[in-house]
């Protein structure tokens, strides 16, 4: 299934087993419910999520600032995975969330950066998603963030840029002033999954006789 920003996956899969039910049902005079409690929903992408953490981990030499004394770029990756749990679910569901600074100004330093991770961990905290690894840059920053079912990737990522917004507003309005912008982030984000597996072999798979 391919969803929309605002979908949250779990709205859209009660939808199908309750229509699915209802009609199925009624046609073969079945009794109700049609199927099992919970369900497997895992997420897959163009690229495997190993490859889309190396993008992540690669972002100083792909921007050009790996060489510099004091590249202005921090790097975030987690030791221990949180843990998001839902009620009858299995789910694994990662994305990778671009977001970019208003008129790609360059806001952030590497001490900045680490600032912006360290308090979006504590939004990922209180919201119930979890931050994996994340690259901070002076203009943009990339994420790789898992959701719960419950949770839209577009919920996901407007906590991530009203908190910071914010955060930033009350304890680094200078850096904002400084710039010439009047908000931090651009008004729209990138947001792709990734997963184990890639799209094509998940198609592969479903056709395979």
């Amino acid at each position: 299934m391919s969803l929309k920003p605002h979908q949250a996956i779990s709205r859209v899969i009660n939808t199908l087993k309750s229509n699915i039910s209802r009609e199925f049902c009624a046609e073969f005079d079945l009794t109700p419910p049609l199927w099992a409690t919970g369900y497997l929903a895992r997420s897959v992408g163009r690229a495997r999520i190993q490859a889309v953490k190396q993008y992540l981990a690669n972002q100083a030499e792909h921007h050009g600032y790996a060489k510099r004394a004091i590249p202005p770029v921090f790097r975030y990756r987690t030791g221990k995975p949180e843990i998001i749990s839902a009620e009858h679910n299995v789910f694994d569901l990662t994305h990778h969330i671009v977001l970019a600074t208003r008129y790609r100004r360059s806001v952030f330093s590497s001490g900045l950066g680490k600032e912006l991770i360290d308090y979006w961990l504590r939004v990922a905290r209180k919201r119930g998603f979890a931050i994996d690894q994340a690259t901070v840059l002076p203009d943009h920053a990339h994420l790789l963030a898992r959701i719960a079912p419950r949770m839209s990737v577009e919920e996901c990522a407007l906590s991530l840029i009203n908190n910071s917004q914010h955060w930033m507003s009350r304890h680094h309005a200078q850096a904002i002033v400084r710039e010439g912008i009047d908000h931090l982030w651009q008004t729209s984000a990138y947001a792709g999954t990734c997963g184990k597996v890639t799209t094509a072999q998940v198609k592969a798979f479903l056709v395979r006789p």
